[in-house]
């Protein structure tokens, strides 16, 4: 039996997918896990897409999202602006 390795990238298919997938790592992930979960959201659309709406190479794109990256917060809000999403704050109860 073959296998191949699971990416979920593959399953990040509708805008709505793509929002729960984000807010869920946002609630539950660290910094790293955020970050890569912004990676595997542009992979999911296309780099080659977000790299044409950030103005930032793919190859730059691959190294600021990949696990253990440390990328510039410009560079997250580019990212998150090109896949259509954006950061909220909601006050959070005691």
């Amino acid at each position: 039996m073959e296998t191949s390795k699971f990416d979920i990238a593959d399953y990040l298919d509708s805008n709505e997918m793509i929002a729960e997938y984000l807010n869920t790592v946002l609630e539950e992930g660290n910094d790293s896990e955020i970050i890569t979960a912004i990676g595997h959201i542009a992979k999911a659309i296309g780099m080659t897409k977000i790299a044409e709406e950030t103005g930032l190479s793919r190859p730059s794109l691959y190294k600021a999202l990949s696990d253990g990256a440390k990328p510039q917060f410009s560079t997250i809000m580019k990212v998150l602006k090109a896949v259509g999403g954006q950061i909220k704050v909601n006050p959070t109860t005691a």
